[in-house]
């Protein structure tokens, strides 16, 4: 029997196939702040494009360098004018207290766009060290060892 240290029973596991299909269907449906910054970072064309679904104040506090700056309640209006439907979307609002990116990627799935959700947000880009952008001009922050590994690019994959 599974139990916690307060000794509550814990609900079982998952028979593994079901685990496995699982965890491959969130892989289709979210990605994180390092594969973002990876891809971004590697050269060349990452195969998507990366937008930033917060409002216009919460993006001149700082944006992920390259994002489209779309909220989620424009995307009905904008996204044609802004995104092509063959590239891949990924979305991005505050962190991962904010349903934001999520309300984004649904808005944009239901208009035909093959999309993400940036588990994160731009709170974890920030804490991870990236680079981001501002109306002033870019900014850093020094990584916060909490949330990024250390001394290394890494996390275990």
């Amino acid at each position: 029997m599974n139990t916690t240290t307060t000794g509550r029973r814990l609900f079982p596991g998952a028979a593994p196939a079901d685990a496995a299909a699982y965890f491959r269907a969130r892989l289709a449906f979210h990605t994180d702040v390092s594969d973002v910054a990876a891809a971004l970072s590697a050269g060349g064309e990452p195969g998507f494009v990366v937008v930033d679904s917060r409002s216009t104040e919460s993006w001149e506090q700082g944006h992920i360098p390259g994002a489209v700056h779309l909220p989620t309640a424009r995307i009905a209006e904008r996204a044609e004018h802004l995104l092509d439907r063959s590239v891949p979307v990924v979305t991005y609002c505050w962190g991962p207290g904010c349903d934001g990116a999520t309300r984004a990627a649904l808005a944009l799935a239901e208009l035909g766009y093959q999309v993400k959700e940036m588990l994160g947000g731009f709170e974890y880009w920030v804490r991870e060290g990236l680079a981001y952008d501002t109306p002033r001009g870019g900014g850093r922050r020094p990584a916060d060892p909490l949330t990024s590994p250390v001394h290394t690019d890494d996390c275990g994959r």
